[in-house]
């Protein structure tokens, strides 16, 4: 299915050289969107860049941490100078953290994992707006089913509230920002192939907290298996076009199902 309604926007990526940011800045630059990479990683950053040149002229890469609100403030500054406009945010970086049990776990370790996850969503939302308000536009937030469907992984505190706290505050922005035309949702992915698991740290005492999860006997009535990149671009693809004109305030999951025997 084609948007050519998006044709010519600037969008913003965050996290955009991986992983389900790249499939989704690929995505958006084969429909004519003027794609920007907010990026730690510097050098991926630029091999998804060249990948996309080969076919779309209209790509930067700005450099950007995640955790640091002035990185980006900072980067999207430049996207706007470079563009002039902003029409479409995909609030994407994010780590999974410490994987620790509460008792356990360093407070420093949640606070980066919430800072980076949380407060970089926030950041990114609120240094957005004063751009997106001139025409209307859409923020599309990275959360997961974890935090909102799913709450058996073990030593995920931290990442399960910092995804659940984006779910809340993309509801609270859905209704500030209606009067600007901007929309709001978020996607809930479930196991997707990325390179998100690097971030991971798992405490030695992880094990103790474990919580069994018992699957139904006999024939699964989902095949569970991890999903793509391409198919969670899929649905971001819908979210920022017109087709998607009357949604907003809204988490939609993408999971195959799998979550409803996690949860």
């Amino acid at each position: 299915m084609i948007y050519d309604d998006i044709k010519g926007k600037v969008a913003i990526i965050t996290g955009g050289a991986s992983g389900m940011g790249r499939a989704v800045a690929i995505r958006l630059a084969k429909l004519g969107v003027k794609v920007a990479l907010l990026e730690l990683d510097l050098e991926k950053a630029e091999e998804t860049k060249s990948y996309i040149e080969k076919f779309h002229d209209d790509v930067i890469v700005e450099s950007c941490n995640i955790a640091n609100a002035e990185d980006i403030k900072v980067g999207i500054k430049k996207v706007i100078k470079y563009w002039g406009n902003l029409h479409i945010v995909f609030a994407n970086a994010g780590i999974a953290g410490a994987l620790s049990p509460i008792e356990t776990m360093d407070m420093e370790e949640w606070d980066k994992t919430i800072n980076t996850n949380l407060r970089g969503t926030f950041a990114t939302v609120k240094y957005s707006i004063p751009y997106l308000k001139k025409n209307g536009g859409c923020i599309v937030i990275n959360s997961s089913v974890s935090g909102n469907r799913v709450f058996s992984q073990a030593g995920f505190s931290a990442y399960s509230t910092s995804k659940a706290g984006e779910v809340a505050f993309m509801k609270m922005a859905a209704l500030e920002l209606a009067k600007y035309k901007i929309r709001v949702n978020a996607i809930c992915p479930g196991g997707i192939k990325t390179n998100i698991g690097a971030s991971i740290h798992k405490s030695s005492d992880l094990d103790e907290v474990a919580i069994p999860v018992e699957y139904p006997e006999g024939d699964q009535p989902l095949e569970h298996r991890p999903g793509s990149p391409e198919q969670v671009a899929d649905l971001v693809e819908f979210l920022v076009s017109n087709k998607s004109s009357h949604i907003s305030g809204t988490e939609i999951y993408i999971d195959g199902g799998e979550s409803l025997l996690k949860g």
